[in-house]
């Protein structure tokens, strides 16, 4: 495999971390909705693995955190589970 190195300042990086995460999302989610889409998913995890390793560099602390858990919804999509606050009851949803 044949590594690149790239010059960006950290502004750039963010933007471009962002607008592949956008397009990820669009891979994953909106296009297979669209007629004779054709999925790729090596192409969608080697995107997730970059779009982690480029969220590293910006903040190394972020990747010793846990993300929250995740369940499937109703149409099969990820959905947050909800929090709870010190009495057990469900937090308000925050908007």
């Amino acid at each position: 495999m044949r590594l690149i190195t790239l010059k960006i300042t950290a502004r750039e990086l963010e933007l471009l971390t962002t607008l592949a995460s956008d397009q990820l999302f669009r891979r994953e989610f909106i296009d297979p909705r669209m007629p004779g889409y054709k999925s790729n998913t090596a192409e969608v995890s080697l995107g997730k693995a970059l779009v982690a390793r480029l969220r590293s560099i910006q903040d190394p602390g972020r990747a010793k955190r846990t993300p929250p858990a995740r369940t499937a919804g109703k149409n099969g999509g990820a959905m947050l589970q909800p929090s709870f606050n010190s009495s057990g009851k469900k937090a308000p949803d925050a908007l």
